[in-house]
């Protein structure tokens, strides 16, 4: 592991009672052979490149995502230098009771092999059954006894969001969301809630599944069922050619991204995350990462040094103005809707 000394300095915020790096690293892509596979062994070592570079955050549970983490932290001399963030998605219906919501937090301890979920992320998938509220009311009780270090939220709409904020206020401390230069269904609503009770949102599909990037600069539409995509890239090529506009525009805002970037001696990438970064209701963006197989620490460390101008803003709006963007939330739904 390298010395502190040698480590980047990142952003970072207040989440709760943590401060934590602005850039998490994402392992929804250790979900499924898909997105590529790498032995444990390799996993590990790439997360140790990880922390070696600064990125110390890392989230969620999907696959043997929980297992894999809490073995490489605890493996680390100072295991509470990193943070775990996890969920507990209920997507069918369930009998809520003490019982039930303390076993599945204690299944993620378990898994993590720690005493206490540093953040634990709550999806819940039906509204029209209330029951959520009692959720939450459970998990606070096991935050207080020590079991949750921070609740925070999956997906969740504006109203609701703003409903829990109200019944438990100060309770919440984050909302993770699909956020970016093409989906910016967040700024509708959720944003003032988010702004209203001081929560952070926690950002994902901020690089739309890898499309914002020079590489797919000049290339014609991608076949959707070619099989060269993986799942992340064929639920986000729809959403821009189906709901956002087309492919061509897209490949306009490419472009200007794109010149932005030679602008700041940067990428595509880095352009399309600080401009979510820059929104003061975003906390953190949560960059996948396929460990072990293909990861961009250092390219994504040139973030932190750039620094949008006024004309490079202008330049990105035009562009989203010719889109479909701000009908996304009439077409899909608000935040989360396209997984209910």
């Amino acid at each position: 592991m390298a010395s502190t000394t040698d480590v980047p300095v990142h952003e970072t915020f207040q989440l709760g009672e943590a401060t934590v790096p602005r850039l998490w690293t994402g392992l929804w892509q250790l979900s499924s052979n898909a997105w590529g596979t790498a032995p444990v062994s390799k996993i590990r070592q790439a997360m140790g490149r990880h922390v070696d570079s600064g990125y110390t955050t890392f989230a969620d549970h999907y696959g043997s995502a929980e297992l894999i983490f809490g073995q490489f932290r605890s493996s680390l001399k100072s295991p509470q230098s990193v943070f775990g963030a996890t969920k507990w998605c209920v997507f069918k219906p369930t009998v809520v009771s003490q019982e039930t919501v303390e076993a599945a937090i204690r299944q993620r301890i378990e898994r993590m092999q720690t005493d206490r979920v540093d953040l634990l992320q709550f999806h819940w998938q039906d509204y029209e059954n209330p029951d959520y509220l009692k959720a939450i009311e459970i998990m606070m009780q096991l935050k207080a006894r020590g079991l949750i270090r921070n609740i925070g939220l999956c997906n969740f709409d504006a109203v609701r969001t703003n409903e829990i904020c109200s019944r438990f206020p100060a309770a919440i401390v984050s909302n993770q969301i699909p956020f970016s230069v093409v989906d910016t269904r967040a700024l509708y609503a959720l944003k003032d809630v988010c702004d209203n009770y001081g929560i952070k949102a926690l950002t994902y599909g901020t690089l739309c599944g890898g499309f914002l990037a020079e590489k797919w600069i000049g290339l014609s539409e991608p076949d959707h069922y070619s099989g060269s995509l993986n799942p992340s890239q064929r639920k986000y090529l729809d959403m821009i050619v189906k709901a956002w506009g087309s492919w061509a525009l897209f490949q306009e805002l490419l472009v200007a991204l794109h010149k932005i970037a030679q602008r700041h001696s940067v990428n595509v990438s880095n352009v399309a995350t600080r401009w979510v970064l820059d929104h003061s209701f975003v906390g953190a963006v949560i960059v996948g990462a396929r460990l072990g197989c293909s990861e961009y620490p250092s390219d994504n460390l040139k973030v932190y040094d750039l620094v949008l101008t006024d004309e490079d803003r202008l330049e990105i709006q035009s562009v989203l103005n010719r889109s479909s963007g701000p009908k996304l939330i009439e077409t899909i739904g608000d935040c989360g809707a396209e997984y209910r």
